[in-house]
């Protein structure tokens, strides 16, 4: 009973593994627009009511999932202690110690698992050249382009906590920081939204500056697979 568990949980190669891994990041995602959702104003008590059972519900499965992870674990300590065991942990504690921290964006860092499943999908493109350069580069963009909308994600989220209580109207909610998220995170910068308090303007600039890595990893990724897939055809 215990393998069969292991290999649905850890397993992606299985038709039952798929279906847990598919399952699981269903409820993260629906989770996380939850959370967003609660951050717009003049919400009705019906569909508070209704976003807190749609939390209570996530953070039961995610109870039962971090659980079940720590008991097929050959290595319990070792689960507990990494990267994805810290993130399920954080993901669902602040619920039961009631501290008043609000770490459910943390979720979305768990939409990397994603890329597992990604080796199991095919990919096509017009071009021979530019098909076989995406197959070479594959795992790395699609871990960037999760890693990018995770930190897109975040930054709104952060944005949002810093400034709202000085621009309620500007940031009044994680969907409407989403405008400012992007053009800061390409660099943009419009300038018809800006941050005005001191922990905005310092959560800005290092906002910035891992827009200038977002702008220029998919280039050089893309480039280089080129320079293979040409390499390969001589």
């Amino acid at each position: 009973m215990l393998q069969k568990l292991k290999q649905i949980i850890e397993d992606s190669d299985t038709k039952s593994g798929r279906a847990f891994d598919l399952a699981i990041q269903t409820i993260i995602v629906v989770s996380l627009i939850s959370f967003s959702i609660e951050t717009l104003p003049d919400l009705s008590e019906e569909s508070r009511a209704t976003l807190h059972v749609i939390e209570l519900m996530s953070i039961i499965i995610f109870t039962v999932e971090y659980l079940a992870r720590v008991l097929v674990a050959s290595d319990k300590t070792g689960f507990i202690f990494s990267f994805f065991g810290i993130i399920d942990l954080l993901a669902i504690l602040p619920f039961y110690l009631s501290t008043g921290l609000d770490l459910r964006s943390l979720r979305s860092f768990r939409l990397l698992r994603l890329v597992r499943i990604l080796k199991l999908a095919r990919y096509s493109a017009a071009a021979k050249r530019f098909h076989r350069a995406f197959l070479i580069a594959k795992e790395e963009l699609a871990l960037f382009l999760f890693a990018s909308l995770i930190v897109l994600y975040l930054a709104a989220v952060g944005i949002y906590h810093f400034e709202n209580p000085a621009q309620p109207d500007e940031f009044s909610s994680v969907f409407h920081s989403l405008w400012w998220a992007v053009s800061t995170l390409t660099t943009v910068g419009y300038g018809d939204i800006y941050p005005v308090t001191a922990g905005g303007k310092m959560f800005t600039f290092c906002i910035l500056v891992v827009g200038l890595g977002i702008v220029s990893i998919p280039a050089g990724l893309v480039a280089s697979a080129l320079s293979k897939a040409r390499e390969l055809e001589d």
